[in-house]
Parts: structure tokens; C-alpha cells; sequence
């Protein structure tokens, strides 16, 4: 009884900090969420990131909802519910081999591997079309399978159907399977943006940020106005301390405020503060009301000891959402 009372405070604990938690800034759904965190952050701020193409969509769903969720999983995990269950399996190196060397093997569902009847049943163009839509709708495994059987029944096809590959393996987390898709399509199409920006986020989600600023790069040159090449470009500078650079791609991609903004978030993340103190500064001078832009000011500012600067940011935001509530009375 005494260890039920225990678990049940720390449970009401725990729901407390997180709730409370969940308001504090910005990052704290974007470091929750699948995927890179970087990335996360810049696409909480509206500008598009990641792989184009047939990537299923993310699971994230409400960000506000997912965040007020995170307390009641927890509860449950320490109540003992849910161990284990439903839990999925990440498919591995042999069992890709297997349904790459026979063609007519099929995944019934994300954990086994069956083999059907020894038949290829359809066209190549049928099985890509059934990859491409098991791939939009999270069937991974299955979307491999069908995405393989198409790329070695028909050479035409080779480059679609490995660019679509290379974002099933993403998925999966298998990057050198991805790369090495990403690069047999690359062989056929070679001019391909759209691959050249799905490998380039491939190799930065890998780690591997000076080729990824190679191929993202040369996506850009050969489509300089499309936003998701220019932010994933922006995002690998940045990791690679090229600030600057990097500001140039986020404002092409989204404009000097959005550019600014971006750049600023990077450089916190980073835990450059100093220089993120400056790219805010001049994102407020670019739009003096930015509630947004006053709050990350007055954290900044309070966190290096400029308390003249925190203080002015602080009196700046006090007036401005005195105006905001008299305006919706």
C-alpha cells in the first residue's frame, strides 16, 4: 500500500513538470519528435526540411497534443502498462538480403518475411506504383519488396524506383542501404534535384555533412528556388560553422526574417549564444513587435548576464502584450 502511495505522488509529479515543462520554449516537441531534431526545429518554424518523394507521413500528428500526451505514457510505463506491446521490430541487413536475391519474396507485415507463390504477378510499372503507395502509407517492408521486384524487372525504371528505395531504407535507418539506392539512381538520372536533396539529407542525417553540402549544393543549382533543398543546405552549413553561408540559403529559401530566425535557433541549439543574440536582434529589427523574437531575447540576454538588454526586451514584451489584450477585448 505504502509503495502503491509512493508510485501515485511521483506519477502526479511527474505529469506536473512535464505540463509545466511543455510551455516553456519552443524546442520542447521539436527534440521529442521522430527524426532529426535540427531539422525539427526549423520545420516548427515553417520552413520546409527532410526528403521529398514519397516519404510516409511523419507521426508527430498535434504537436501541442503529443506534448500533453508525454505525461500520461509516462504514467502508464511506470504503473507497469504497455510493456512491450504492439512493439515492432527494425528490420535488418539479412532480412533486406533476403527479399533483394529473390525477387518473389513479399513482407506480409513490418516484422515477417513470407514467400509467396514463385510468381511475379503484374507489370513493373504495377509494382512500383504498389511500392510507391505502401511507402505513403508507412507499409515500409512491403514498399522494399515491391520497390526491388520493380527496379529489376525494368531497367527504365531503375531510377524511380531506387530514389523510392533509397527513402524506404531512410526510413528504416538504414543509411548505406539508402545511399547506395539514392546512388544507383543518381546513375541513371543524374540530374535528378529531388534524389540529389533526398541523398544530401541522407548523408547529413548520417553525420556526413560535408557531402551532403556537395549534393545539396548541386540540388540547388539545378532548382534554386526550392525551399526544402535550400533549408536541408542550410542546416548541413551549419554544422559544418558555416553561419553565414547557411543565413544566405535559409533567407533564399524563406526571406530575411525567416533567414534570421532560423539562423538564430541554429546557433542556440549549438549553444552559440553570443551569435544568436545577433541574428535575433536583427530579426526584431526587421519586426519590432515579434512576441517570439522579444521572449528568445530576453532568455539570451538574462543567460549571459545583460540584464540592462534583458531588461529592455522584458519592458518591450510587458507593452506588447498589454496591446494584444487590449486588442481582443
Amino acid at each position: 500500500m505504502r509503495a502503491m502511495r509512493i508510485r501515485t505522488i511521483i506519477a502526479v509529479i511527474l505529469a506536473v513538470t512535464i505540463c509545466f515543462g511543455a510551455t516553456t520554449m519552443w524546442t520542447a516537441d521539436t527534440t521529442g519528435r521522430d527524426g532529426d531534431t535540427d531539422a525539427n526545429i526549423i520545420d516548427a518554424n515553417g520552413s520546409p526540411t527532410g526528403t521529398t518523394t514519397g516519404a510516409a507521413p511523419k507521426k508527430g500528428g498535434n504537436k501541442f497534443a503529443k506534448i500533453f500526451k508525454a505525461p500520461f505514457k509516462a504514467i502508464s510505463k511506470l504503473f507497469g502498462g504497455n510493456r512491450d506491446q504492439n512493439r515492432l521490430q527494425r528490420l535488418n541487413e539479412s532480412d533486406v538480403a533476403k527479399f533483394e536475391s529473390a525477387p518473389t519474396m513479399r513482407v506480409s507485415d513490418n516484422v515477417t518475411l513470407e514467400t509467396p507463390t514463385p510468381s511475379a504477378k503484374g507489370s513493373a510499372k504495377q509494382h512500383l506504383m504498389n511500392g510507391r503507395s505502401l511507402l505513403s502509407t508507412g507499409r515500409v517492408n512491403e514498399a522494399i519488396a515491391e520497390l526491388s521486384l520493380a527496379a529489376s524487372m525494368d531497367a527504365r525504371l531503375s531510377a524511380e524506383a531506387n530514389g523510392l528505395l533509397g527513402l524506404a531504407y531512410d526510413q528504416k535507418g538504414m543509411r548505406e542501404r539508402a545511399r547506395e539506392s539514392y546512388e544507383r539512381a543518381m546513375h541513371e538520372s543524374p540530374d535528378d534535384a529531388q534524389t540529389l536533396n533526398n541523398l544530401g539529407f541522407s548523408l547529413y542525417q548520417n553525420g556526413n555533412y560535408r557531402a551532403a553540402v556537395d549534393r545539396l549544393k548541386r540540388a540547388a543549382r539545378l532548382a534554386p528556388t526550392d525551399q526544402r533543398i535550400l533549408n536541408n543546405l542550410a542546416l548541413a552549413q551549419c554544422r559544418l560553422g558555416k553561419y553565414e553561408d547557411a543565413y544566405k540559403n535559409f533567407a533564399r529559401a524563406g526571406g530575411e526574417l525567416t533567414g534570421r530566425l532560423n539562423t538564430a535557433a541554429m546557433l542556440e541549439r549549438l549553444g552559440r549564444d553570443e551569435d544568436a543574440i545577433r541574428y535575433y536582434e536583427a530579426a526584431r529589427r526587421l519586426q519590432p513587435n515579434s512576441e517570439f523574437t522579444l521572449r528568445r531575447l530576453v532568455d539570451l540576454y538574462g543567460r549571459m548576464g545583460r540584464t540592462v538588454e534583458a531588461e529592455d526586451a522584458r519592458r518591450a514584451l510587458s507593452t506588447l502584450s498589454g496591446q494584444m489584450a487590449v486588442a481582443k477585448s
